[in-house]
């Protein structure tokens, strides 16, 4: 099947993290660019508020451990609507690639955008860049 190429940016984080996801079980392979572009919607505060607490759940040796970084964040947000702990779950989140800008390789790709998952209307956001600062990011 061929690879299909999604450019993120300005997309709502859940309804983009549900797309890819019944398009990984279907079989087709994704390649996400500018994961630090989605939008979060809802007050800024709470969202902070959120991410935080699921940074901090836990202890250090045994987790969970939760990602900084916006494309490891989206990532496990696509997981976490796979079956992973069955092998057709696994084998549909190793077809998944996210990158948290476009990289070199990728310039001259003929990207998608998704129209179910746009943020059209809302103005109330956050996006993951903004949010992977606030955890610690350490480089980009």
């Amino acid at each position: 099947m061929p690879m299909i190429y999604i450019d993120a940016s300005n997309h709502i984080y859940g309804r983009l993290s549900s797309y890819v996801a019944k398009k990984l079980l279907n079989g087709e392979s994704i390649t996400i660019v500018n994961a630090s572009k989605v939008v979060i919607t809802g007050r800024k505060e709470f969202i902070i508020d959120k991410f935080n607490n699921l940074r901090n759940t836990g202890s250090i040796r045994k987790g969970p451990y939760y990602p900084k970084t916006a494309d490891r964040i989206l990532k496990r947000s696509i997981g976490d609507m796979l079956p992973k702990k069955k092998t057709h779950g696994m084998e549909a989140l190793k077809r998944c690639m996210v990158y948290a800008n476009v990289p070199k390789s990728l310039e001259n790709k003929n990207f998608e955008r998704i129209e179910s998952a746009m943020n059209k209307k809302v103005t109330g956001f956050i996006t993951l860049g903004e949010i992977s600062k606030i955890l610690g990011e350490t480089y980009e």
